[in-house]
């Protein structure tokens, strides 16, 4: 069955470059209307510039689609609510959002400058809370919605030099999962992208041969399927080099300390049980892992919970 977005209006963010620009030429291939948006600054933030963002809108428009560049910075909601009112002044209504914008300014925690941890922060993390927040009354109204968040590896995992890059892409994770929540009655689905592609923001932490099997085009079918009408929500896809794998966050069965056990000492005693991954589970609200350990300990003490 073939996706497409016909008569949808697609708004990905840092879409004149990388990932986000091969994003938005596929939306435009099938059938969004779609806002380019891009600040055109530089890999840590800096400057700004139109040309790039017009550029992309010019290959969609020459390809036959519609799209409009915007030079709003994400970090700033009120120049985020302008772009998003735009688009609804043009085209009436907003379908899918594609948080992707992001700047790098790596270092050390020793070496960080704060103003850096939390300009990232900004950035990644508080822009896609700005632009979401800009459409999901929209998404609302109309019953429907598709939000695609950014995350990545370094949040998931940890990466040696970027303690700010890993909090905000981690921070989109937990994001993720409640808004999920809360957009499900409404029809809005929310996922996230965990992507590895050769762009100017790992352009020189890669050798010329890797790079070469990490081309965005090779990832962005994880985000057309993200946004489709027939998504899942609540996942997280991990997506490079044209391997795509489903990242899952699970909680082992966990061991029970009666109170006169209940000290640091018998966690340490336990530990290997308590770490112990046979059995672990996949939590889908924080409230299953409230259920999980009260009726773990009712049944240990005997008590009935109903």
């Amino acid at each position: 069955m073939s996706i497409r977005f016909d008569d949808q209006v697609v708004i990905v963010t840092g879409a004149a470059n990388g990932l986000g620009k091969s994003h938005a030429l596929e939306f435009a291939r099938r059938g969004a209307r779609v806002v380019v948006n891009d600040l055109g600054g530089s890999r840590d933030g800096s400057g700004g510039s139109g040309e790039a963002a017009e550029s992309v809108v010019s290959d969609i428009e020459q390809a036959g689609g519609e799209a409009m560049a915007n030079g709003a910075n994400v970090a700033d909601y009120a120049q985020v609510e302008t772009m998003v009112k735009e688009a609804l002044e043009r085209w009436g209504r907003v379908d899918v959002l594609v948080n992707n914008a992001g700047i790098l300014r790596d270092k050390t925690f020793a070496k960080m400058e704060l103003d850096d941890f939390k300009r990232v922060l900004d950035v990644h993390l508080m822009g896609a809370v700005n632009c979401t927040k800009a459409v999901w009354e929209t998404m609302r109204a109309q019953e429907y919605g598709r939000i695609v968040m950014t995350s990545s590896s370094s949040g998931i995992y940890g990466n040696f030099g970027q303690t700010n890059y890993s909090a905000a892409k981690m921070g989109l994770i937990g994001f993720m999962n409640t808004l999920a929540i809360e957009g499900q009655k409404y029809a809005i689905k929310v996922n996230s992208l965990a992507p590895i592609a050769a762009t100017r923001m790992t352009e020189d932490l890669l050798p010329p041969n890797v790079l070469g099997l990490l081309q965005p085009e090779a990832v962005t079918p994880a985000v057309i399927f993200m946004a489709s009408e027939g998504a899942p929500t609540r996942q997280i896809i991990a997506a490079g080099a044209g391997v795509f794998a489903r990242v899952v966050v699970q909680e082992t069965p966990g061991v029970f300390l009666p109170p006169e056990n209940r000290d640091a000492e018998h966690v340490a005693a336990a530990w290997e049980q308590i770490a112990n991954t046979d059995g672990q589970s996949e939590l889908t609200a924080g409230g299953d892992q409230t259920m999980k350990f009260l009726q773990k300990a009712a049944a240990e003490l005997g008590i009935r919970l109903d």
